[in-house]
């Protein structure tokens, strides 16, 4: 294998998965209301899918860093068409709230199987095949890829829902197993030796996954601090993601126009796309990762509190799509800082831990923000949820403050101007975290 092979394979294997997942996104919360779910109801499904991806973080990342990271996704595709197609069950037999959580939490545990394996398995193959370039442009041109994918996958939804809101569905389960056939040829562990994982075992190797999440996730400070505002603002995003479509229908004047829905979310795709775009440019010159951060954060939270107070659906759709446009900048860079400072044998369950962080902040988001708009309207739950999002600000401000080499930009101008040859940049190199790091012994346990 090549680094150009590696790269060649995440970009096939996340296309794929991406537009798998991405068939049901524009109509999703329009197929839960049909089933007879309230817009509350909606929510405490979507909780619950969250909720079963904190339960199972752990517990999954021990296959990820034992059995491997190819059995891992293997999983997570196998799980998640089984799941989807008992949610369609759901639906036709009559199932209320009950049914569809625990359908849900069974589709959060498929996800968990694919957070951090894929990542951790690109990163330490692009190590072990001698990669020499930047972890920002690999994510963000990984992320142009599935953006792409999910432009084609919300569209194609969305149509496919307008005829009916079952074929999305139905369509999602076809192409994970396609997935799974792509990645049991291309997908091989490198850099990383899988271990035999026993029954008796898995208790201890529990323990050990969260003891590493604790000492190489919590305890170091910088960690945490990313870590606690990524759970503020992904808990509002994974409401506000899915509270879009009915809102959105509304402004629009025809709730039934389901295509308007796939339009959108295509849209979507292309705001995140140019994002990524963006990243590579804003990466050229000496800086700070927590800066673009930063400003990608504060013009994301004025958005979506813009969303919540106009009454135009074109200023609404408007404001919505700069905002996830900020997302795609913030999050390749936020991913770049993470594996700067997570050593290679605990990638996986860094990774994970950051997952199960922002999903402990969408349960608590989605529930009570589905309350809100039953209650005040979808609105209302956008203004208050904007709101709440800029506590992250502070924890980022003082991120900032902290100084780490994660956190340190050195542009292509600087390395064409000689300083390549003084050592690795922070921004080339794969892994350049020693195996031990030194734990901020201040952060307590």
């Amino acid at each position: 294998m090549t680094p150009r092979r590696v790269i060649r394979s995440y970009m096939i294997i996340a296309a794929i998965y991406t537009l798998s997942a991405s068939l049901i996104w524009s109509v999703n919360t329009l197929f839960l209301l049909k089933a007879g779910l309230t817009i509350a109801e909606v929510f405490i499904a979507n909780a619950a899918f969250t909720a079963g991806m904190v339960i199972f973080e752990i517990p999954t990342g021990v296959l990820a860093d034992t059995a491997g990271r190819r059995a891992s996704f293997l999983l997570s595709v196998l799980v998640l068409s089984a799941s989807t197609l008992a949610y369609l069950g759901v639906s036709q037999t009559g199932g209320g709230v009950l049914a569809f959580s625990i359908v849900s939490i069974f589709l959060g545990l498929g996800f968990t199987f694919y957070s951090g394996a894929v990542e951790a398995w690109l990163v330490d193959a692009l190590k072990a095949t001698g990669y020499q370039g930047g972890l920002d442009s690999v994510f963000s041109r990984g992320a142009m890829v599935t953006g792409a994918a999910m432009l084609i996958g919300s569209v194609g939804g969305g149509f496919l829902g307008n005829v009916d809101l079952v074929l999305p569905f139905i369509g999602r389960a076809a192409l994970l197993l396609l997935a799974f056939v792509v990645a049991y040829f291309t997908m091989h562990d490198l850099g990383y030796t899988p271990r035999a994982l026993k029954l008796a075992r898995i208790p201890a190797e529990m323990r050990t996954v969260a003891d590493a999440s604790v000492t190489y996730g919590w305890r170091q400070s910088n960690l945490r601090l990313l870590m606690l505002a990524g759970a503020i603002q992904s808990g509002f995003i994974m409401w506000a993601f899915y509270a879009w479509q009915p809102y959105f229908l509304e402004l629009f004047g025809d709730p039934n126009a389901v295509y308007i829905a796939g339009i959108i979310t295509a849209l979507l795709s292309l705001a995140t796309i140019a994002g990524n775009w963006l990243v590579e440019r804003l990466t050229r010159r000496d800086g700070k990762r927590t800066t673009i951060i930063i400003a990608a954060v504060a013009v994301f939270i004025l958005c979506m509190i813009g969303v919540g107070l106009t009454s135009s659906f074109y200023l609404a759709v408007t404001l919505f799509l700069i905002a996830m446009g900020t997302t795609g900048i913030s999050q390749p860079v936020r991913q770049s800082y993470i594996h700067q400072l997570a050593p290679s044998e605990q990638r996986a369950t860094i990774v994970s831990v950051d997952s199960m962080f922002a999903s402990g902040g969408g349960i608590v988001s989605q529930v009570a923000l589905g309350q809100v708009a039953q209650t005040g309207g979808i609105a209302q739950g956008y203004v208050i949820g904007g709101i709440f999002s800029a506590l992250c600000l502070p924890l980022l401000l003082l991120l900032r403050r902290r100084p780490s080499p994660a956190d340190v930009i050195v542009g292509r101008a600087s390395l064409q101007g000689g300083q390549a040859g003084q050592g690795l940049p922070a921004n080339t190199c794969v892994d350049c975290t020693p195996q031990h790091p030194v734990v901020d012994a201040s952060a307590g346990s």
